[in-house]
């Protein structure tokens, strides 16, 4: 039992044990402080933290140091060049030494046989084939022959003067009274509205983009509407083209409705004041009625928005009198305003020129002659016919 003469001493006690305690802590510490200054010597001071309200949030090393350049903004950033089409003029006189290296021996060969002395009904007969091989066609030969045969009874040949009446007679039958002109200005508040359309493979979507090229070295606002949505990569080609030159580009999802793209596309040229709309169909071979029909379908809805002005049929001049057969089925199908031959320098059958015209009396209005960029021009009647006589 706890007697009131024992708590004094069971205080002491207990002090004594509590400082007993703190020396042996005290100690300790010592102990292991001069450990350590034995092994690698003293201990490097604290560094105070700094104080919160200075501290700034840093991402990655450079954050650490202060930029040495301004900050850039959206204006201040370069945009890719545009590239600067080759002038009508340019291309012209190109294009021109290009098909004189095609065609050439379909004039010299004329040439050879109208310049000989004597033309019995065997000459005659070798230039109908050399007509017909160059794929003019029968109806078209036979009357240039029967011209030829007139003029050489009445004013007789010989060297210059043979070039000079084959020269004539070929130009006519060209044909330089049709209208080749491009239907392309703005009429009111509406754009020009031209539907590219062709079999597959005769180059529409790259004369899109070469079109785009020479409306726009003629200073015009030009849209493109990608309502070829059964190619892979159609629209992404299109849109290629157009932003090498500044043309926006409308498209829709792959395999959606050609005529509601199209139908936007020509929208938002009038929205946008657009001076000409281009607008890519997919290709679609003649023997496949569906698809043709649909051709129609494309047209009669971009009207409800304006006026389709050009319709262009693309041909191959490579396929020869089979394009010919393309040329009448499409034809029948929507009213074609004009023809575009692509591929004339890859043949030496540039009489199609004649015949296809003859066939649909639709005029060639463009020509594409290789595979660059600036390789489509206007079609002129008596520059073709140089080139076939140089």
């Amino acid at each position: 039992m706890l007697t009131p003469q024992l708590v004094p001493q069971l205080a002491d006690a207990a002090l004594i044990a509590i400082i007993a305690v703190v020396v042996v802590l005290i100690a300790g510490t010592a102990g292991l402080v001069v450990a350590r200054n034995r092994r690698g010597g003293e201990l490097p001071a604290a560094t105070p933290p700094a104080p919160i309200e200075t501290a700034e949030p840093t991402v990655g090393e450079d954050a650490e140091e202060p930029r040495d350049t301004p900050t850039r903004t959206l204006e201040d950033t370069a945009l890719p060049e545009l590239e600067k089409p080759e002038s009508a003029q340019g291309r012209l006189v190109r294009l021109r030494a290009r098909l004189a290296r095609s065609q050439g021996s379909l004039g010299k060969g004329l040439l050879a046989l109208l310049s000989r002395d004597k033309l019995d009904e065997e000459t005659w007969e070798d230039i109908e084939t050399t007509l017909i091989t160059a794929d003019v066609g029968v109806a078209p030969t036979q009357e240039l022959v029967e011209r030829l045969r007139t003029r050489v009874r009445v004013e007789g040949v010989g060297g210059e003067k043979a070039r000079t009446i084959l020269r004539e007679e070929l130009i006519a039958l060209v044909d330089p009274s049709m209208d080749r002109s491009l239907n392309v200005d703005r009429q009111g508040d509406k754009p020009a509205v031209v539907l590219m359309v062709g079999v597959n493979g005769t180059g529409k979507t790259t004369t899109v983009g070469r079109l785009a090229r020479v409306l726009v070295a003629e200073d015009k606002k030009v849209l493109l509407g990608a309502a070829d949505t059964f190619r892979a990569a159609a629209a992404d080609q299109l849109q290629t083209w157009g932003e090498r030159v500044g043309a926006p580009t409308v498209r829709g999802p792959e395999g959606g409705d050609p005529a509601s793209i199209a139908f936007d596309a020509v929208k938002r040229g009038i929205e946008e004041q657009a001076d000409v709309v281009l607008i890519d169909t997919a290709g679609r071979l003649h023997t496949k009625t569906g698809l043709m029909d649909e051709l129609g379908k494309v047209k009669r809805v971009i009207e409800k928005a304006a006026e389709v002005d050009e319709v262009l049929l693309v041909i191959d001049a490579t396929t020869g009198q089979n394009g010919l057969t393309q040329a009448r089925v499409f034809a029948e199908v929507i009213t074609v305003t004009g023809l575009v031959l692509t591929k004339l320098d890859g043949t030496a059958k540039g009489g199609i020129v004649i015949a296809v015209q003859r066939e649909l009396g639709v005029p060639v209005k463009l020509v594409g002659l290789g595979e660059g960029a600036d390789d489509l021009a206007p079609f002129d009647p008596e520059q073709f016919v140089d080139a076939l006589l140089d």
